[in-house]
């Protein structure tokens, strides 16, 4: 069965029950899309250093890219705000080094689109460090 972007909001949302945040009590849940249509999901996890905590969207790539993978079609994250949770800018630069993709993000049951490097314009990436 293909994975609708719709399929990708509602994994994303199971993988948020997962989340560990004993400090800041905001769930995110992410799920990351395989250019060969498998999904990774991921869920935010606190630590009390909290320079050690990982985002959901890290822990959705970081289990695709152990496992493989290296290009990926979208990314959906949902948090419990009433908007839409946007991927942090140290998740956009990870999620960058794999290439532009879809964000998906849920806005009151509406799927809102954007590509990721709307969200992350003029990003560093492996070709500017071969710039003279």
């Amino acid at each position: 069965m293909e994975t609708t972007y719709k399929n990708l909001i509602d994994k994303a949302y199971e993988a948020m029950r997962y989340a560990y945040t004993p400090y800041s009590k905001f769930k995110v849940g992410a799920a990351l899309l395989t250019d060969t249509d498998e999904v990774y999901t991921g869920c935010n996890i606190e630590s009390a250093s909290y320079g050690a905590t990982n985002c959901a969207e890290r822990t959705a790539l970081f289990k695709a890219v152990s496992e493989g993978h290296r290009a990926f079609k979208a990314i959906a994250v949902v948090g419990e705000a009433k908007v839409p949770t946007y991927p942090c800018g140290i998740c956009r630069q990870m999620l960058m080094e794999f290439g532009d993709m879809d964000v998906l993000l849920d806005q009151n049951g509406t799927l809102v689109i954007h590509r990721l490097s709307e969200l992350l314009p003029h990003s560093f990436t492996a070709s500017d460090l071969f710039q003279l």
